[in-house]
């Protein structure tokens, strides 16, 4: 009796062990695979690009730019952190007021800090690489490590890294900067901080008194819309922009006030439609 007991104990002991053996072993092969952080982490949402810098070394690259912001570049919230595309990102204007990131990681100056930029300008030469920054020479700068730019600097064309991001213009709604020489007959605004996407495919405009018909208005220059008519424009005026990529629309109702003034800035609290 006491030999069978033993021996009983002596196979659920073998069978407790070996158990124990293959639950351990199981849960040492799940374990990397639950922290396998770099699969999260990596660059595979990143793509590559060419870089160069223009205009002075702490400035905001030009006074003015294809795409109509003129000194604002300087300004909050752009804050100098801009740059001129070449054709693949200007986009023949369409893409201005876009947002980037971008990354330096090749050179032992660069910071591999990411930094955001808008589209404000275009490079027109800059055709070598499918895709070219012509960064200011502020958003250049942040690239580097501290006190490391100028080193950077002397690079020539720098290979970076770059994604496109929302832009969130902190404190500002879309602006519509009306033009000079702007008249009834003839409307142009300039549209700037537009939250999202950043690239307007379509801008249209409505009248006062009219609930249904939205005018569709032509791009005039970068990131400047138009409208002639043959009838006086009957303010308030509503406009309405589609984004480029996601085809998301955003209505600015009675934006333009009666009475409205060329060379003036008027400001919106829009309204997001799908």
């Amino acid at each position: 009796m006491t030999i069978l007991v033993l021996e009983r104990c002596h196979i659920i002991m073998n069978l407790f062990f070996g158990l124990t053996f293959i639950l351990l072993n199981s849960a040492h092969c799940f374990y990397p695979k639950r922290l396998n952080i770099s699969a999260a982490t990596g660059d595979s949402d990143w793509s590559l690009a060419g870089a160069t810098w223009y205009g002075s070394p702490t400035g905001y690259g030009s006074n003015g730019g294809a795409c109509g912001y003129e000194n604002a570049v300087a300004q909050a919230p752009f804050s100098s952190m801009v740059s001129a595309g070449g054709p693949s990102l200007y986009k023949s204007g369409k893409g201005c007021g876009a947002c980037y990131q971008i990354k330096c990681t090749s050179k032992p100056a660069c910071s591999t800090n990411p930094v955001t930029v808008v589209i404000t300008d275009e490079c027109k030469g800059c055709v070598t690489e499918s895709v070219h920054f012509d960064l200011s020479g502020t958003a250049f700068g942040a690239l580097a490590s501290s006190g490391q730019d100028s080193q950077l600097r002397d690079v020539g064309v720098l290979q970076i890294l770059y994604r496109k991001v929302e832009c969130n213009y902190i404190g500002e709604t879309v602006t519509f900067h009306v033009e000079n020489g702007s008249n009834p007959y003839s409307f142009a605004a300039l549209i700037e901080y537009e939250d999202g996407d950043g690239e307007i495919g379509l801008v249209e405009l409505k009248q006062a008194l009219d609930s249904d018909t939205w005018l569709p208005m032509s791009q005039s220059w970068g990131a400047v819309w138009k409208l002639d008519v043959t009838s006086p424009l009957r303010a308030p005026l509503s406009l309405r922009l589609t984004y480029l990529d996601s085809g998301e629309t955003v209505m600015a109702s009675d934006v333009i006030p009666a009475g409205w003034e060329p060379g003036e800035k008027y400001k919106s609290n829009v309204n997001f439609q799908v």
